[in-house]
């Protein structure tokens, strides 16, 4: 069986509701679309994208129909641009730059991206060669977005690659975190294939600090890219949270995308505790699992939520209730240790913190309770401090300092991904952790190359 066979297959056995919302393009679609481009000589859609791809010369190949060429283009821009076909907020970025914007409506470039990258999925396209060697070595921490990226890039550039990622699969974040309808499987463990096939080494389920340590990488490794993603949920602090019923996102999400999917919420009432990409996508699956009604309760006002536009309206049109400026207190539960209801208190914004944001301050006695059989944890992830500590790293409250050059303070150390990101909005992007792994990468090669030219 063909790998194209397989991707066709793994898709169809999915549920009808869990396959992917969003429909590819028809090949005369493709076209047609590809020709309303105006190839722009100073096209501001590349300077919007985060990792640079050249989208004028990716959508004329489509149109001439070289369409290994256009998959080629994406992704030597961006390592894992079949994903982001997907999961990359196109309307902020390239496709609302598109100078089509003030006459028409702009080019369709996620949709275009996606039809590249998928046709070299079907076809089983091996889209580069690695570089000769250098007699270099890396290890990198983390095999997601930025992890994968640094080892693509590197492997080009000759060096001897090997990741080490703690689950069974690489991919992180797109094989795990997003759910299937948004983001299936396959198509991450394709970016996570192109990358092996450039004799990078993978070693999974190999967690840095418990089964090798960092003084090992240190000493066996001319390099080490620090690229880790995020942790667990971390608790809110309330009571009622060991109940029967009460799920971390992340991992509710990953079990939807690696277990059979459960009836347990048939006809139950969800609430999602937070407004971020990971709430929306824990709801919506919510709604997929057959449950009757699923709200998100966010402590802020939908101003304030990291939840990008499209998923919020993606949420509404799934049904799903928001209430604002409500915070839970406690979760309460029956006899047999369930969930059956939350309590919560009604928030108003205060003065601004030190994030520049406003406090959701309480309104004293507005305490009110809402019946529920599942409680949803999705106010963000806990950080890697014990690797940042292994590796006796710089960091602020988690989050590892690095110079422009994504250099450590360690010298022989880079960082890159969620571990350096802060709590920006819309910082920790997927494309965004791709650019910074490929950034790493040519930093480490300036390196090599100052130091054989002086050497």
């Amino acid at each position: 069986m063909g790998k194209s066979e397989k991707l066709h297959i793994s898709l169809t056995k999915l549920p009808k509701n869990f396959q992917e919302v969003h429909p590819a393009l028809s090949d005369r679609e493709a076209v047609e679309e590809a020709n309303r481009c105006l190839y722009c000589y100073d096209a501001p859609c590349i300077q919007a994208c985060p990792t640079g791809i050249d989208i004028p010369t990716f959508i004329k190949k489509i149109a001439s129909g070289n369409v290994k060429g256009s998959a080629r283009t994406i992704m030597t821009a961006n390592p894992v641009g079949a994903s982001c076909a997907r999961v990359c907020p196109t309307e902020e970025l390239c496709e609302g730059a598109c100078v089509l914007n003030h006459s028409t409506k702009p080019i369709m470039i996620g949709d275009l991206q996606r039809y590249a990258t998928d046709w070299a999925i079907k076809n089983d396209q091996v889209l580069f060669r690695k570089g000769q060697s250098n007699g270099k070595s890396v290890a990198i921490v983390g095999g997601g977005p930025a992890g994968l990226s640094a080892a693509r890039e590197l492997a080009l550039l000759g060096y001897d690659v090997t990741i080490f990622e703690a689950s069974p699969t690489a991919g992180g974040l797109n094989t795990f975190g997003i759910v299937s309808f948004r983001l299936p499987q396959e198509i991450s463990y394709w970016e996570v294939d192109q990358v092996k096939r450039l004799d990078v080494r993978i070693r999974t389920n190999t967690a840095v600090g418990k089964d090798v340590s960092a003084d090992e990488l240190l000493d066996s490794f001319d390099h080490v890219v620090l690229a880790a993603g995020m942790g667990q949920v971390p608790d809110l602090g309330i009571d009622g949270e060991e109940l029967d019923g009460v799920y971390d996102a992340i991992e509710f999400v990953k079990d939807t995308k690696t277990k059979p999917l459960s009836n347990d919420l048939v006809g139950k009432n969800v609430v999602v505790i937070g407004a971020g990409n990971t709430a929306i996508d824990g709801a919506t699956c919510s709604v997929r699992l057959g449950a009757g009604n699923v709200k998100i309760l966010y402590r802020r006002t939908q101003e304030e939520m990291s939840a990008y536009d499209f998923e919020y309206e993606f949420a509404k049109q799934d049904g799903v209730e928001f209430r604002w400026l409500t915070q839970p207190v406690k979760i309460h539960g029956d006899k047999n240790g369930r969930v059956k209801a939350i309590e919560c208190i009604k928030m108003e914004l205060g003065e601004p913190g030190a994030d520049g944001r406003r406090r959701p301050v309480p309104v004293e006695g507005s305490n009110f309770t809402l019946p529920v059989d599942a409680v949803i944890k999705a106010i963000g992830q806990t950080r890697h401090q014990s690797l940042i500590d292994q590796f006796n790293l710089e960091h602020i409250d988690g989050v590892v300092q690095i110079s422009e050059t994504y250099l450590t303070s360690n010298p022989k150390v880079f960082a890159c991904g969620d571990i350096v990101f802060g709590k920006g909005k819309g910082e920790a992007m997927v494309v965004t952790a791709a650019q910074q792994g490929k950034q790493a990468a040519y930093a480490i090669h300036s390196q090599y190359i100052e130091e054989t030219v002086t050497a």
